[in-house]
């Protein structure tokens, strides 16, 4: 019962957000967070750093996933101080290969990439894991089971990766075809739900040049099929079921970001099949390897109710907002876009 009230609750979380978020971050007004003034410039302007929506929902969604993990490892009793580590080895490599990996597919500055930094993190997560349990056995302390700790860092991913699409909509980037070249299936389906994005700042703007056409909202399904996917697998592994809750999520995240990417019209790079969605190819049958060699040890049931225990604890609670602090700097500065901005004093009726 207990189970099925978190994830009843972070459900209708998850869907009021959506609910809301395809509603109004389309708008132009939903862009920039604010501008911060850096050099003054002639007639009293000053140029200004743009500090984006994209950073703040993008942070937002790296810290709730984060959490989301640590609750599902927290609940089967799992070494925390090992578990961190597991957290900021993997970090450590998926943030910088975001930039680097976009940089070399696309041939652009002001652009990244959460598939190349998938990708990259999941490589390297199980020999992150093997590398903490080295250090962890030759200080006498518990080790962590790498199928549990795969499944939860799958079930974080995919989850994070699914309201991470909110910074999508907010900044106007990964976004789908116009439906006037859609099928009419297609055109019917969406026809009521489709993106229209306003402002000239936006990428699907001044990249693709489709500001106030009717676009299919890839963003939005890759939201709805990502998230739910995420709660079901959580069901798996609160059942214990570990390997189905890591490959359901994998799988269905990789051959959606396949399928997807047929459905974009932004520029994902050279060839007719981009470099993302062979990355996504191979992600695959690495994941069933892993799944099929990797056993998890008996271990207790899974209890949520430990695994909220997490929210008590202060430095994995201060540890998520410095994360999200990070993730916003990283992330929330603009180098696409400029502003300038003025000062003036508000003049009254009072002397």
């Amino acid at each position: 019962m207990t189970e099925q009230l978190f994830l009843g609750i972070t459900g209708l979380i998850f869907a009021a957000l959506f609910v809301w978020g395809f509603r109004v971050l389309p708008r132009e007004r939903w862009q920039m967070l604010a501008a911060i003034p850096l050099h003054k410039e002639e007639q009293g302007q000053w140029r200004a750093l743009n500090l984006t929506y994209y950073g703040f929902l993008l942070a937002g969604a790296t810290a709730i996933s984060s959490l989301y993990g640590l609750i599902l490892l927290q609940s089967t009793s799992m070494y925390l101080p090992g578990v961190i580590a597991v957290f900021l080895l993997i970090f450590s490599v998926s943030l910088p290969a975001a930039k680097i990996l976009a940089r070399i597919v696309e041939k652009k500055l002001h652009t990244f990439t959460v598939g190349g930094a998938f990708f990259c993190g999941l490589l390297f997560a199980p020999w992150a894991i093997v590398a903490v349990n080295l250090v962890l056995r030759l200080a006498g302390a518990p080790e962590l089971n790498l199928l549990v700790v795969l499944a939860a860092l799958a079930i974080s991913y995919v989850l994070g990766e699914g309201l991470g699409r909110l910074s999508c909509v907010s900044y106007g980037c990964c976004y789908g075809k116009p439906l006037k070249e859609s099928n009419w299936l297609t055109r019917r389906i969406f026809h009521r739900f489709s993106f229209v994005f306003t402002g000239a700042t936006k990428k699907v703007a001044y990249d693709g040049g489709l500001e106030g056409e009717k676009l299919l909202p890839i963003q939005a399904i890759t939201c709805v099929l990502y998230t739910a996917t995420a709660l079901f697998s959580t069901h798996l592994f609160l059942q214990g079921r570990y390997a189905a809750a890591f490959l359901l999520s994998l799988i269905v995240s990789q051959v959606w970001r396949f399928l997807s990417e047929t459905m974009r019209a932004d520029f994902r790079g050279f060839g007719r099949i981009s470099v993302y969605q062979k990355m996504s190819l191979v992600a695959v049958p690495y994941a069933i390897l892993i799944a099929w060699f990797v056993s998890a040890a008996v271990l207790p049931p899974p209890s949520i109710i430990l695994g909220l225990s997490i929210l008590t604890q202060p430095l994995p609670m201060i540890g998520l907002q410095l994360l999200w602090l990070s993730i916003f700097l990283i992330f929330g500065r603009s180098t696409a876009t400029g502003s300038t901005v003025s000062f003036h004093v508000v003049k009254t009726d009072q002397p």
